[in-house]
């Protein structure tokens, strides 16, 4: 079969590997209908430190199971399934409390295991990773669905982490694809006012339609100050609620404290912590987010999209074939496109 192959900075290629199998009784083969290239692959592409690099790539897919192993019960071929970014063997105590991403035996497509940008991928643990949906290949759903995978189940935990109430005011800074789907979780949870803070005009337009009541273009060295007077205005002058940060530098983080009120909530999507934390102790503000326990919003989340209550499927801008992969990574790069939707 064949598979994205990371080498090192901008060293992608495509290439034959060993077909996917079965290797113990809970594994199912899936056979990849769609997959998405996310910014975490592109930081690795870029040479960049993180958990990927390679040489596998890929974490978002959605396709069909081809094989299953005899413990496998709630799957069988032929089946459309949804597959978290992140596998977990559902059993352990962390997986019971629905905190998947935390599991001991558990790990990452494209790090621990085989990648998503393939045309099969070996799922650990299937029943307790894959949702199956009533749909095919060809359902004008599929991309909605793909981003249920990483980026939309992401938006989700930042809002359900921060606790966003019907109401509150929530600065979403970064509008990348985290941060669209993060203002279009905060807009079904009621926000009264969504703010968004990018550097780039077209995805601050489709942060509009996802809910954004305010959006404003920041860039170069005044960028902080100038979100920072932003926010402030069209909050009466207290901060934000809540603020979810997905850039995932030193100067975003640092950011996403000042734009917060005392006593309001800081999501850290984009990276771990990397600043200094005092505003926790000083002003109050409790400081959550992480790694997003996908599998446990999925079933909501399909739902949703198949009942046409959500469509997050607009990130994805651009699409190619696996063959053609590397130039989808070098419009990310160039900022040509949002998020794109790989075919095998």
């Amino acid at each position: 079969m064949k598979a994205a192959i990371l080498h090192g900075k901008h060293r992608l290629t495509v290439e034959t590997v060993p077909d996917a199998i079965l290797r113990e009784p809970g594994d199912a083969v899936v056979r990849v209908v769609a997959a998405g290239i996310c910014g975490t692959d592109l930081h690795g592409y870029r040479g960049l430190p993180g958990p990927v690099q390679g040489p596998r790539c890929g974490h978002e897919f959605v396709g069909v199971v081809e094989d299953a192993g005899f413990d496998v019960s709630t799957l069988r071929p032929g089946a459309m399934v949804v597959a978290p970014f992140n596998f977990a063997d559902g059993t352990c105590p962390t997986c019971r409390t629905g905190l998947y991403s935390a599991c001991a035996s558990g790990g990452m497509f494209g790090v621990n295991g085989d990648g998503g940008q393939a045309e099969a991928v070996r799922v650990p643990f299937a029943d307790a990773n894959l949702v199956a949906v009533p749909v095919d290949r060809n359902d004008e759903r599929l991309p909605s669905l793909l981003a249920l995978t990483d980026t939309m189940a992401t938006g989700l935990h930042a809002v359900r982490t921060g606790r966003v109430e019907p109401g509150s005011s929530v600065a979403v800074l970064g509008d990348g694809p985290v941060g669209l789907c993060a203002v279009l979780a905060a807009r079904e949870a009621g926000a009264g006012r969504i703010i968004l803070v990018g550097r780039h005009e077209d995805r601050l337009r489709r942060g509009e339609k996802f809910g954004a009541t305010d959006t404003l273009r920041a860039a170069g060295t005044e960028g902080m100050a100038e979100s920072v007077d932003f926010v402030r205005a069209a909050t009466q002058g207290i901060g934000a609620d809540v603020v979810v940060e997905c850039g995932g530098s030193p100067q975003a983080q640092t950011t996403a404290f000042a734009l917060c009120r005392d006593g309001g909530v800081v999501c850290v999507m984009g990276a771990p912590p990397m600043v200094d934390a005092s505003p926790v102790f000083l002003r109050g503000i409790t400081l959550t987010g992480g790694l997003t326990p996908v599998r446990a919003y999925l079933p909501d989340l399909v739902e949703q999209v198949l009942t046409g209550r959500l469509n997050p499927g607009s990130i994805f801008d651009k699409s190619v074939s696996l063959d053609d992969i590397e130039s989808g990574y070098e419009a990310m790069n160039a900022r040509t496109a949002t998020k794109v939707l790989v075919r095998p």
